[in-house]
């Protein structure tokens, strides 16, 4: 089957990490430096103005937002009073921090970039930091090229993590304390640069490519059982809406800060697909 994404909400600088709660999709626009909640009439309210530009998004078991500061490196928590600092992610990511996926428990697993490649530092594996409620940080895994995107199953036993600079998707076994273990190969993604991923009913993950400009419905092992053009780059994607069978999927002409800035041309697009979402996020 073909489908045609549809324009929903338009005239941001450049969105990250949605996430479908609450009747409405939770996007950061992280070279506006602004959380935004987004109805399915395209309405947008400010949540939250994160100066350290904001990116993965998640929330506490008892419905507080937690949001990544890229450049600062730390997990921010938005409380009654405002934002406050969850964790310091300094010590663990060796630059800036990007998306994450949050558990029922409020565990936070959370990517970095590894190294800074827009200045063409030598390449550098990263770690994937696992941020325990109380503050905790440590390191959930480690020699990963650039952690991206990551979600996890419906019984929260198995994590897959985005490799953007892998070209693959990587699963892990969650054990009952967070650690992760049984590391293996999901899924290789020959000519694509996955950026963000979710989940749906059949096991099946949806994945952004932007230098390939689509999103792949990809199985495990690997077998890419359907492809969606994007008329730009393709940088995340969720599933949401009342049965969860609505793709959202962020888009934008460039990365650059000041470009993505002057331009405001980023886009929410969406379609309807046959399986729902599942798992987290």
């Amino acid at each position: 089957m073909s489908r045609t994404l549809a324009p929903l909400a338009e005239g941001f600088a450049f969105l990250e990490g949605p996430r479908w709660r609450d009747g409405r999709l939770w996007v950061s626009d992280m070279h506006d430096d602004r959380v935004l909640a987004v109805d399915l009439a395209g309405c947008r309210e400010t949540v939250v103005e994160v100066p350290g530009r904001p990116s993965g998004l998640g929330w506490l078991p008892d419905g507080r937002l937690l949001i990544v500061s890229m450049t600062d490196r730390r997990l921010l928590r938005l409380d009654a009073s405002g934002l406050s600092v969850a964790a310091d992610l300094r010590d663990v990511a060796t630059f800036h921090c990007n998306d994450m996926v949050v558990d029922a428990q409020g565990r936070a697993y959370v990517g970095n970039f590894g190294y800074d490649f827009e200045a063409g530092s030598p390449p550098q594996s990263a770690v994937l930091a696992l941020v325990l409620p109380d503050g905790t940080v440590r390191v959930a895994a480690d020699d990963l090229a650039f952690p991206n995107g990551a979600v996890l199953t419906p019984d929260g036993r198995t994590l897959v993590v985005a490799e953007s600079f892998g070209a693959r998707l990587t699963a892990f076994d969650v054990a009952a304390d967070g650690g992760l273990g049984g590391r293996r190969l999901w899924a290789a993604l020959e000519g694509a640069v996955p950026d963000g991923i979710c989940l749906d009913a059949e096991g099946a993950i949806w994945v952004a490519s932007p230098l390939s400009k689509e999103v792949l419905r990809v199985r495990e092992g690997g077998q890419v059982v359907e492809r969606i053009p994007t008329a730009t780059q393709a940088i995340a994607c969720m599933l949401g809406g009342a049965d969860r069978r609505t793709l959202f999927v962020l888009t934008a002409q460039s990365f650059h800060r000041d470009e993505c800035r002057a331009r405001r041309s980023a886009r929410i697009e969406v379609v309807e697909v046959d399986v729902p979402g599942a798992g987290w996020p």
